[in-house]
């Protein structure tokens, strides 16, 4: 399987978006999708379904239907929020969080406790990542990944920043492909 990766660059304050799919796929033969199970319940079961109703939205919109069960992709989700540190550009990193690998499951918006240094600003950041498997090889034929800073005093403007996310998450999927052979 081929996968190419396409990267957008983008400015701080922007969405980062990367993507990647089987350029051998033929996605003109998906028309349904099924949300695969989460494997843990959510920690923000709202933020949850308030991102899967603007993926169905986005997927809808390209002539995708969703389906309870054996949809021909299988759509797994995962995300968080991770909290970072405002520094100025060129500033080195510090870590933000001491502990052990958050735990993140398919259809999670959950991210690290919290981070290990009180000395800057933290700055919540949300990421959101979708991957389509064909039901019926069971292989990725598609992948991305989107991560936006967050407006920690205005929630409507992060709800708005993460609705942009996904549109520009999903804007070229699915990708456009040279006709099967």
């Amino acid at each position: 399987m081929c996968l190419i990766m396409v990267v957008f660059a983008a400015s701080a304050v922007a969405q980062r978006v990367k993507i990647g799919y089987d350029k051998g796929a033929d996605f003109s033969k998906y028309k349904s999708y099924t949300w695969a199970a989460p494997s843990t319940p959510s920690n923000r079961p709202l933020l949850r379904e308030m991102v899967i109703g603007g993926v169905d939205a986005q997927l809808k919109s390209k002539g995708l239907v969703r389906t309870e069960s054996n949809g021909d992709l299988i759509l797994v989700g995962s995300g968080g929020i991770e909290l970072g540190i405002n520094q100025a550009a060129g500033t080195p990193m510090l870590p933000t969080y001491g502990g052990p690998p958050p735990t993140v499951d398919a259809t999670m918006w959950t991210g690290a406790s919290g981070p290990s240094s009180p000395m800057a600003p933290y700055v919540p950041e949300g990421s959101l990542g979708l991957q389509f498997v064909d039901r019926t090889t069971n292989k990725l034929v598609w992948g991305g990944t989107v991560s936006q800073k967050l407006d920690v005093e205005n929630k409507k403007k992060s709800l708005d920043l993460i609705d942009k996310s996904i549109v520009k998450l999903l804007k070229d999927f699915p990708p456009k492909t040279s006709s099967p052979k």
